[in-house]
């Protein structure tokens, strides 16, 4: 059935690719994906790729620009070998979040990625949870941009009670906090992050006495979701629980989230935990692989994949 697709994996994040595979039930393509004496990536195919369709999965993940040139090595190797078509799987998106000019003499690096990614001979990009949906329209090439909070709705809807409430952190995650607040038929609350006369930023929505859930599409330095926690905990909340698509985890976050009122913390496996994150009792992780592996079943067979995520 799978004779005619492969899947390849760059060095980001070969856990998540072993898994997709086991789900498909097929082996990872073969390839000598290292470095030369002076830190070039050196890229060899061990197999036939001629005519077949390709995928590649490589998370954009620190170290970034290691990562992202180790992608873009990978996929003009298999163009240059005759492959049929290459589809790009990037389950985290570097550079996501220089999404736009917010002032002057800055770049777009999320369109200079998305320019690379064509130039190099990526025929089609499926990402998950990108910063900013606007992304899609820096290709000129098909775009998937699927929900890795459908993964994440799915763990955490066995231990809902009905009284919990979803908690947006800033103005843009309010469309995916409600989202997966709709999914879950819970009620949703928004972080106010203006701060007054000193004052802590506030919540617009009844906390008290509920758990609270904290959406966000990812954990970098941990702040965000530190300081909505304690806005909860000052308006009273019974519990407080995160959940996020992308562990970044960088700098100090761990040791914010062990002293921080958060209980529980759940994350996917778009980017591979850091040491001190996995040795975190609070952080939990969802596999997004069984998602990925329905997506290229999709593809494979030209069926819709937008059906997935009306499922949830």
């Amino acid at each position: 059935m799978w004779s005619r697709l492969t899947l390849f994996a760059g060095n980001s994040n070969t856990d998540l690719a072993q898994k997709v595979c086991a789900q498909l039930e097929i082996s990872p393509g073969k390839a000598l994906i290292g470095r030369f004496s002076d830190g070039e990536i050196r890229v060899e195919l061990c197999e036939n790729v001629r005519g077949k369709d390709i995928y590649v999965l490589q998370s954009t993940c620190p170290p970034v620009n290691e990562n992202l040139m180790e992608l873009l090595v990978i996929i003009d190797a298999l163009k240059r070998a005759s492959a049929r078509r290459v589809s790009v799987i990037i389950p985290y998106y570097g550079y996501g979040r220089q999404d736009q000019k917010n002032k002057p003499r800055v770049p777009i690096a999320a369109k200079v990625v998305a320019d690379l990614l064509s130039i190099a001979g990526a025929d089609h990009v499926i990402t998950i949870d990108l910063h900013a949906d606007q992304i899609q329209g820096f290709f000129r090439i098909p775009v998937d941009h699927l929900l890795g909070t459908t993964a994440l709705i799915e763990a955490i809807r066995g231990e809902l009670t009905g009284d919990e409430i979803v908690i947006a952190p800033d103005a843009n995650g309010t469309p995916r906090a409600r989202f997966f607040a709709e999914r879950l038929k819970l009620d949703l609350a928004i972080m106010d992050n203006r701060e007054k006369n000193g004052s802590y930023p506030r919540i617009v929505g009844n906390v008290k006495g509920r758990k609270v859930i904290i959406l966000d599409d990812m954990i970098d330095t941990g702040k965000t979701v530190v300081r909505t926690a304690g806005a909860a905990c000052q308006a009273l909340a019974a519990s407080i629980t995160v959940c996020a698509v992308h562990p970044l985890f960088s700098g100090m976050s761990v040791e914010k989230i062990e002293e921080s009122a958060i209980e529980k913390v759940l994350v996917t496996d778009t980017i591979p935990l850091c040491e001190k994150a996995k040795a975190c009792g609070k952080i939990h992780v969802v596999s997004i692989a069984p998602m990925i592996a329905e997506v290229i079943k999709r593809l494979h067979f030209e069926e819709s994949i937008s059906s997935i995520f009306r499922e949830y």
